[in-house]
């Protein structure tokens, strides 16, 4: 990966917030740029983030400093988000990486949740910088900027129970059900997943990894059947849905970073949140899976789709397309590489 690219990119989205606008949509520049990158696309990140830049907002200023013995009151508190930052980037200052991680892990997982999962998969993207060999001090901020988002919004997964059951993913996403009413923002539609008929036992109806090992197949079994699915349900809400995806994939792979005991509850948690997302926005019984011509073949096939999505430009599609393209890599199923394309068309292109 080239690595100067990378910090350069860092260090001028570091000058912004993680979110912008009025309806705080989350800035996914970091993300981003970790995947035209390691894709092989650093030629066009300087141009990429110069017009991704316009619409960001400044990094919010700090208000009270968080320390070791106070952080739990500030778990949550988007308007901290700067103090969070400055936090952890002293904890990354001050110890390894992978031991700030360890510690804070378990802390943010039960809020994983938080920004519509992207505070893990920012972590998730910075993780697979660092483990790919940019251990710097702009990927470092990275880390601590992804860290900090989480913490500041922080938010709980829905009361469920553990995985305890009998079903792969797939099915057991395709017998969930969904919530009464599918309109509101983020927090109106998970709070209705109370009166969702068994709740719980549907979260409970996974087949459980049997011990560390058994996790990261479980996690790619997850990984592919949102991927998949997103051809049949993306319309519904192409954005948010993407995130059944790619939040377990950036968990997939910050695996390798994190102590063998975190590995069956971080499974757990993103089994319950993609559950949560697609029974609040996917369509409770989908159109036929559409017809997408021009899926490409042949050992180039999954190379020809990300760069349609460079093309195309927006964050979202680069991003779901990273996970669908490993999907395919691992898989071969070429639904992963359709999903791929078909976001192209439910979401208009970068200008």
């Amino acid at each position: 990966m080239p690595a100067g690219v990378l910090s350069e990119a860092y260090a001028r989205l570091h000058r912004s917030g993680p979110e912008w606008g009025e309806d705080q949509l989350t800035n996914h520049g970091p993300m981003a740029v970790e995947v035209m990158i390691r894709r092989g696309y650093a030629e066009r990140v300087d141009r990429w983030v110069d017009q991704y830049r316009r619409r960001l907002d400044d990094l919010p200023g700090s208000t009270d400093p968080i320390g070791d013995g106070d952080w739990p009151e500030a778990l949550g508190d988007g308007r901290r988000v700067a103090d969070w930052t400055a936090y952890f980037g002293r904890q990354l200052a001050e110890a390894p990486w992978r031991d700030v991680l360890a510690t804070w892990w378990p802390r943010l997982l039960p809020g994983v949740l938080a920004g519509t999962t992207h505070g893990v998969i920012r972590v998730g993207h910075a993780v697979r910088a660092l483990l790919a060999g940019a251990e710097n001090p702009e990927t470092l901020d990275e880390l601590a900027h992804g860290l900090a988002f989480w913490a500041a919004r922080y938010q709980a997964l829905p009361a469920a129970a553990h995985p305890a059951g009998r079903l792969d993913a797939g099915t057991a996403l395709d017998v969930l059900g969904r919530i009464p009413v599918q309109n509101g923002r983020v927090a109106e539609r998970l709070g209705q997943l109370a009166a969702l008929p068994d709740w719980p036992g549907a979260v409970a109806a996974l087949r459980p990894a049997g011990g560390p090992d058994q996790v990261p197949a479980r996690l790619a079994d997850l990984v592919t059947a949102a991927t998949v699915r997103y051809l049949a349900q993306g319309h519904a809400s192409p954005v948010l849905l993407v995130h059944t995806a790619t939040a377990p994939n950036a968990v997939l792979h910050t695996l390798p970073a994190l102590p063998r005991d975190l590995w069956v509850p971080s499974l757990s948690a993103m089994w319950t949140t993609t559950a949560a997302i697609t029974a609040a926005y996917a369509p409770p019984v989908g159109p036929p899976t559409p017809r997408v011509a021009g899926v490409p073949e042949g050992p180039d096939a999954a190379a020809e789709v990300v760069d349609r999505a460079i093309a195309h430009g927006d964050e979202h599609v680069i991003k779901f397309t990273d996970t669908a393209a490993e999907v395919y890599t691992r898989t071969g199923n070429r639904d992963a590489l359709a999903a791929a394309l078909h976001i192209t068309t439910l979401i208009a292109p970068a200008n």
